[in-house]
């Protein structure tokens, strides 16, 4: 806290200093989005490098090599998403017939609760292929835009993969006067590529079984469908809504109500033993923050750099919280602010066992008082 400023102040100006350093990032989300990513991948498959160079691979070759492992891996999965996109498009108009149906469903329903007729026919004209067409074109971005997007990380990954060969000295000679940023940063990497790796393959197979479910339930499209699965595993809390949508609505409307309940079970089970068993027990505690911090991550990382904001909300705030908070010892007491740490786990587990204990001894003693019997007279 500043010297001679009441905490009331140094709390606004902190604020006030965080809401202008989020528009400045908003306002330059073109280029900071991309270089964010490629930050991510960088970190992710430096690994491989090192690997290589143990291997005795010349350096520039191992760079090189990953450079255009991850690349190629990055641009194939999205000229797919485009193509898959494609297709999506040219098969909506065949139900231009089924969305009119239920734009008309839609419409007797508002009339019947009282909604105006100006907001119903409003709310039926926005029922149409054109609009799914449109908003998620918009969601995609342009050929040109990913284009160009892809053209940043190729530069900036190149850029990024030929520093990389000084990073151990900078730590090194940072580390004399920096120990706990040093440190802190070690440990953010090592964090951040235990979680992405996972949440990659992980999101793989979650993408490739709701793909082939809906692809023998005959829902259209069901290539793009795992596709945005793979991508919304990334995004937790409410990536499992966002992937399930456009399935149940095309479900919907080729087998009615019964696929809508299978694709429901599907998406279900797979998203609960994929993300709510086996991630959490693999990712351990790389991500030690708290559901609420997480989901609000989600939220501001989206608004400020936009769609990969909320894909990368996770190691984005890690980050955040490693330069802040990790790297400064005076700071070190928000941590269960944040998310659980070990310490707080371990004081939980306490607390429940000795809860536990008290209701057992309080039964034990409630029993005994029930089957003792009344003095005598």
């Amino acid at each position: 806290m500043a010297a001679g400023l009441p905490r009331a102040t140094t709390i606004l100006v902190g604020l006030a200093a965080a809401t202008v350093t989020a528009i400045g990032l908003s306002g330059i989300r073109g280029i900071l989005a991309p270089t964010l990513l490629t930050l991510i991948l960088v970190i992710c498959a430096n690994p491989v490098r090192t690997g290589l160079l143990k291997r005795g691979v010349p350096g520039g070759i191992a760079t090189g090599s990953v450079i255009l492992v991850v690349f190629g891996l990055l641009a194939a999965f999205t000229y797919t998403i485009i193509i898959a996109f494609g297709q999506f498009v040219a098969m909506l108009p065949s139900y231009s017939a089924q969305f009119e149906q239920i734009g008309t469903s839609i419409a007797a329903w508002l009339k019947s609760i009282g909604i105006g007729q100006a907001q119903v026919q409003e709310i039926q004209k926005s029922i149409n292929p054109n609009n799914i067409v449109a908003f998620f074109t918009n969601a995609l971005g342009s050929v040109v835009g990913i284009t160009g997007a892809l053209v940043i990380v190729l530069t900036m990954m190149i850029l990024m993969a030929a520093d990389a060969v000084y990073a151990r000295t900078v730590l090194g000679q940072l580390g004399e006067h920096k120990p706990d940023l040093v440190a802190a940063l070690s440990r953010y990497a090592s964090d951040v590529r235990r979680y992405m790796v996972v949440t990659t393959v992980l999101g793989v197979v979650q993408g490739t079984l709701n793909a082939i479910a809906l692809y023998i339930m005959h829902v259209p499209a069901a290539l793009l469908w795992g596709l945005l699965a793979f991508l919304c595993s990334f995004i937790p809390n409410i990536g499992y809504f966002f992937a399930i949508i456009p399935p149940l609505v095309f479900g919907f409307l080729v087998g009615g109500w019964p696929t809508v309940i299978a694709i429901v079970i599907v998406y279900g089970v797979i998203n609960a033993v994929v993300q709510s068993i086996i991630q959490p027990r693999v990712v351990g505690h790389a991500v030690s923050l708290s559901q609420t911090v997480t989901f609000f991550s989600v939220l501001f990382w989206a608004v400020v750099i936009g769609p990969i904001g909320a894909i990368l909300a996770i190691p984005l705030t890690l980050f955040a919280k490693t330069l802040l908070v990790d790297a400064d010892p005076a700071a070190h007491w928000w941590r269960p602010a944040l998310g659980p740490t070990d310490e707080t786990r371990g004081l939980a587990k306490a607390t429940q066992a000795a809860a536990k204990a008290d209701r057992r001894e309080h039964r034990s003693a409630h029993h005994a008082a029930r089957t003792t019997p009344p003095p005598e007279d």
